[in-house]
């Protein structure tokens, strides 16, 4: 990121989420207010822009990826919420758009929205400008990782220590040190039993056929461009032995193309996704 800039990166993923929902059919994730938070006018001119590119590269892929990955958290959600689970945390929140249209709302889910102070004194303007209303069970958690404690900011933001919580962490890993990963999950490992983490990471481009490759390379370019370039890579094997080691389980993984079968019935729509991996991992 940009110091004092909000994410650019998290704009994009906001214009692929709304064009998803003007271009796809069936749609992986129904979401009313993805249109209305980058803009209501303006906010249909830029996802039009990003259809113009849908037929780039692994464009439509990238697009289906970001929807199924937001679709198989909200899924995994709603079985935390039916374990009895009634917090939800969103780290790296950007434009995602959740917590304004809580389905669990009635049965006590709160929604905690963690993200770098910019970018989320950014959000909160779009959700002023748009005229979408901030429901009472949503709290924003400014946090600056670099120099704050996920654990103590959550705490004093009134998130209990002892009670399992749910963390939705979504494009955000590829962009992180490995350390500050590692930071992270430990915090969340350190919740009470029944907490769960759902994420994204990459794997490794080498592994990539050469149009996967190129779609990847397009995109790695465009995000360093940004200001905000891949920074980690992890295989498979890899991130089930980390989560092992803090003592996760039930660990559940699926790669773009199993994505694309789960929600699609359709592996081929999502191959161009391949180097993309959603894992959800539980606490007990």
């Amino acid at each position: 990121m940009i110091e004092g800039k909000p994410s650019a990166t998290a704009f994009r993923a906001a214009c692929r989420r709304a064009a998803h929902q003007l271009v796809d059919r069936p749609l992986i994730l129904e979401d009313p207010l993805a249109l209305p938070i980058i803009g209501g006018d303006r906010g249909s001119a830029i996802a039009r822009d990003e259809l113009s590119r849908a037929d780039s590269p692994g464009g439509t892929a990238l697009r289906l990826f970001l929807a199924a990955r937001s679709r198989y958290a909200e899924d995994r959600l709603a079985l935390a919420v039916s374990r009895g689970v009634r917090a939800a945390v969103v780290l790296g929140a950007g434009l995602d758009t959740f917590a304004y249209r809580n389905p669990f709302a009635a049965e006590g889910l709160v929604v905690f929205e963690v993200d770098h102070p910019a970018t989320q004194a950014w959000k909160k303007k779009q959700l002023a400008t748009t005229g979408i209303k901030v429901p009472e069970g949503v709290t924003f958690v400014p946090v600056d990782f670099a120099v704050d404690r996920l654990d103590e900011k959550l705490a004093a933001a009134g998130l209990d220590p002892a009670a399992p919580a749910f963390f939705s962490w979504l494009g955000v890993v590829p962009y992180l040190t490995l350390d500050a990963i590692v930071s992270t999950l430990t915090v969340i490992a350190s919740r009470p039993g029944a907490s769960e983490v759902v994420f994204d990471y990459a794997e490794p481009p080498g592994k990539l056929e050469k149009l996967q490759r190129l779609a990847f390379e397009t995109l790695a370019g465009r995000v360093a461009q940004l200001g905000e370039p891949f920074v980690s890579y992890f295989t498979p094997a890899d991130i089930a032995r980390r989560l092992a080691d803090l003592g996760f389980t039930g660990v559940e993984t699926f790669s773009g193309p199993e994505l694309g079968a789960r929600y699609l019935a359709a592996p081929s729509a999502l191959d161009r996704a391949g180097v993309g991996h959603v894992v959800a991992a539980r606490r007990g």
